[in-house]
């Protein structure tokens, strides 16, 4: 009997929780500042690399102890205020059910929407949330309505998958000519304008160009907005997938000077799997179709170019916190320090015996991200070799990328979690590896 009054005396706490949880409207005290110490003052330089501060950060979330984890760029892990966010927010749309989902929801997203679109730059009517980038440019490349047969598309080698797939599906559904290119290596900025501003001249019918700005591949970021003003010129529209650098950079989505973009916020803003959004510049949504002919929005209204279903209501919800820590950290912050993590291991692995760094050391073009080879192993089974070593002698976790034109790479990429001694391990690995002798 004691268990039995002890059970539902926690059972009577829990729903009082969950009932004052439900009522709490988005955005309310459930989520505050995390409480870090103040941001460091200075240069970037000494922002980025203020060990206290970036301590206090990685103490913000909780990860594996059984592998060191380079593979940051398949998604970002919730930091542990934003986790706890995610769960409060699963609890209380379990709770309340449809009573939630029919009276509450479409006031929390259009919140939810409204504060996407003040971070990023845009207007409200201007963002349509999606379940990640490759939802939201699949609409946008299947969308788009200004091709007629006989046009051309082009896109280059180090775009994503998907999306070169969604292009090449043009040729079937709007009767154009699909034109690929390879983007030169080493990529330097202007070797990559001038190879864009040669695929454009030898093209001149094409009509479409898919841009993508931080490459998954190799971690290369695209000069987007002078690509873009170069497409435009010839009367081109750019489709830029933003997958991975919003919050892996800083930038507002004005300065890609683009029409259409994709973006993800489970990447590098941190919020729960399952969500991004798509931008369309107000005075060009008529060139996107609605989705399967959508009728739960107006045409002038540019949810209707999206149609996914009933989605995860915790995630949407939770995506106000994520932005909150991403605001709190900073974005200039954030891409300083991935930027300096990213430097750290790469400076020192330069020299090493046959290793080849497929990304600059230009200024802005790279972020977190890099990938490299070793001289002569270009084949899946070469990087997935290299791949296994680094995990199962090192339990250093990387992952191999193909689609590159002279040969596939791994990719490695820090997070914020990362600090440098998780990178000397990955330059001690290397040096074995390599057979390069350090120190």
């Amino acid at each position: 009997m004691q268990l039995i009054r002890t059970f539902s005396a926690g059972r009577r706490a829990m729903l009082k929780g969950l009932a004052a949880a439900a009522v709490a409207p988005l955005g309310a005290p459930a989520f505050a500042r995390v409480g870090l110490p103040p941001q460091p003052t200075g240069s970037m330089a000494a922002i980025a690399t203020d060990k206290s501060y970036w301590a206090a950060v990685k103490g913000l979330y909780a990860v594996t102890p059984d592998i060191l984890n380079f593979e940051n760029g398949y998604w970002g892990i919730m930091a542990e205020p934003v986790r706890r966010e995610f769960i409060r927010q699963s609890d209380m749309v379990n709770y309340q059910n449809t009573y939630y989902a029919r009276l509450r929801a479409g006031t929390d997203f259009e919140a939810v929407r409204t504060k996407v679109a003040e971070a990023v730059g845009a207007l409200p009517a201007e963002i349509a949330l999606t379940r990640g980038a490759t939802e939201a440019l699949q609409l946008l490349i299947g969308g788009y309505n200004r091709l007629k047969p006989g046009d051309g598309v082009l896109y280059a080698d180090l775009d994503y998958d998907s999306m070169q797939y969604a292009m090449n599906a043009l040729k079937a559904r709007r009767g154009v000519d699909v034109v690929k290119f390879d983007v030169p290596e080493p990529a330097t900025r202007q070797a990559v304008l001038d190879a864009y501003a040669r695929a454009i001249e030898a093209n001149p019918k094409t009509r479409l160009l898919l841009l993508t700005h931080v490459s998954h591949r190799t971690g290369f970021v695209m000069p987007v907005a002078e690509i873009a003003r170069m497409a435009k010129a010839k009367g081109i529209d750019t489709i830029v997938d933003a997958a991975h650098s919003w919050g892996q950079l800083d930038f507002r989505v004005s300065e890609l000077e683009a029409d259409f973009v994709g973006f993800n916020l489970h990447k590098w803003i941190g919020a729960p799997l399952g969500v991004g959004f798509l931008y369309i510049r107000k005075d060009r949504l008529a060139a996107i179709d609605r989705n399967m002919c959508d009728e739960d929005f107006p045409e002038s209204d540019i949810r209707s170019r999206v149609h996914t279903g009933t989605v995860n209501f915790a995630t949407v919800l939770t995506v106000p916190a994520a932005l909150a820590l991403h605001q709190e950290i900073g974005a200039a912050a954030k891409q300083a320090r991935l930027r300096y993590l990213r430097d750290y291991w790469v400076s020192r692995v330069r020299g090493f015996k046959d290793i080849e760094i497929l990304t600059p050391d230009e200024a802005g073009s790279y972020g977190a991200i890099t990938s490299f080879r070793l001289a002569g192993k270009t084949g899946k089974a070469d990087n997935e070799a290299i791949v296994a070593k680094l995990r199962d002698s090192y339990r250093i976790m990387t992952v191999r990328r193909a689609g590159v034109a002279r040969g596939q790479c791994i990719r490695v990429t820090p997070a914020l979690f990362t600090d440098e001694a998780d990178l000397d391990r990955l330059v001690e690995a290397l040096a074995v590896i390599t057979g390069t002798k350090t120190g």
